[in-house]
């Protein structure tokens, strides 16, 4: 009679115990499914950079730090925009993800002949980046003169980092000097949003005027150039 009872009260233990256990596992795989549909959710949140957003990061450098960031969840809408509607900003960012291999596979012939495309349409940040990429060398045979070449027509259009960079080009001697006193007077001229920024153009105006006749950096400081 009494192993009887003990076999009962066995039974009955084992089966609270089982219970418990598939209650548990359910619960388990409940939390799973609610962290998936979080992520789910979370992934959705992504949209699509802004033509003001992409500058933005452009300026910053941060743009290939921002798409890792988004766990590459942009990469078919950034390609769309760049090889299909020929978007010159997504263009951009579609090149540096093929030259450093960002999401996708490396293929800087691709990103070099993307990015040449995006300066074609008249953009001034693909001009500055493919003059960067002339001035030191990388991916491209180093062409200081080349480089020179795309920042000018980006400078002409206000962009204030290629006017930084065509002066820095002129500084070290390249490009004709008939150009230094436009150069130099384009950065002179220019407003910055921001100390450090100013302090590096004056640098960049100490070095170049070093190259030029005191009289040609008195005019070219003027608020309208004049002719000679």
């Amino acid at each position: 009679m009494m192993t009887r009872l003990v076999c009962v009260i066995l039974l009955a233990c084992l089966s609270t115990l089982a219970q418990t256990q598939v209650q548990a596992e359910a619960q388990a795989v409940k939390a799973s499914d609610n962290k998936s549909a979080d992520k789910k959710a979370e992934l959705k949140a992504v949209n699509i950079y802004s033509q003001e957003q992409l500058v933005e990061m452009i300026r910053d450098k941060s743009y290939l730090t921002r798409v890792k960031g988004d766990d590459c969840q942009l990469v078919q809408d950034i390609e769309a925009r760049a090889e299909v509607l020929k978007q010159p900003l997504y263009q951009y960012l579609w090149a540096e993800m093929l030259n450093y291999g960002i999401c996708v596979k490396a293929n800087p012939p691709r990103g070099i002949s993307m990015l040449r495309d995006a300066a074609e349409q008249g953009s001034a940040e693909a001009m500055v980046r493919i003059a960067e990429y002339y001035h030191d060398g990388k991916f491209v045979i180093q062409d200081k003169e080349r480089a020179v070449q795309y920042t000018l027509p980006a400078a002409a259009s206000g962009d204030l980092p290629a006017r930084m960079m065509l002066v820095r080009l002129f500084g070290e001697g390249y490009g004709s000097p008939r150009d230094y006193e436009m150069g130099y007077h384009w950065l002179y001229n220019d407003v910055f949003s921001d100390e450090a920024t100013k302090q590096e153009a004056l640098k960049l105006l100490m070095v170049l005027e070093a190259k030029m006749p005191a009289s040609a950096v008195e005019r070219a400081k003027q608020a309208h150039l004049r002719s000679r």
